[in-house]
């Protein structure tokens, strides 16, 4: 079964409440998109088609914004998104084996999600604290000067 059959009717109705919320109103578009990410967890297509109609929309200006934006995704993430930084700083100090640890105990690879939809692993060409390289972000949190036993340590923590 994918996710979206398992979109739940209760989710629909979620849904449906915040395009009700901001219909007609001016830049509604992104913050119902928001709104609806934080429901499902992504933006599938029968989402975001719903979204289209709901706001008197066409389907490819949601989906302009949805593949536009970084923060909006069209997969399924985790409840918990890890960013590992595989920059030149960061890669230099270690990161590439902060990210094989985080992998092997996971039990998954880079862009994928736990069984249990808890974590995601992305790798990022840069966080933008090279200072504090190596560094990971786990949600909005910066990890910084990470070892790669203490990066278990601190995903494990968001439990």
């Amino acid at each position: 079964m994918s996710r979206v059959e398992a979109i739940s009717a209760d989710e629909w109705e979620k849904i449906d409440q915040v395009i009700a919320k901001y219909r007609g109103r001016h830049g509604s578009l992104i913050p119902v998109l928001k709104e609806g990410q934080d429901i499902c967890g992504y933006l599938p297509k029968e989402v975001q088609r719903r979204i289209a109609a709901g706001l008197h929309l066409s389907p490819s200006q949601v989906y302009g914004v949805v593949s536009f934006y970084a923060f909006f995704t069209t997969v399924p993430r985790g409840k918990h998104i890890i960013r590992v930084c595989l920059g030149t700083a960061c890669y230099v100090k270690g990161s590439q084996q902060i990210l094989e640890r985080l992998e092997q105990d996971l039990g998954l690879k880079v862009g994928g999600i736990t069984k249990d939809r808890k974590y995601s692993l992305e790798a990022v060409r840069c966080l933008g604290c090279c200072s504090l390289a190596p560094a990971i972000v786990v949600d909005d949190d910066t990890h910084a000067l990470v070892e790669p036993a203490e990066a278990v340590r601190i995903v494990r923590s968001y439990e």
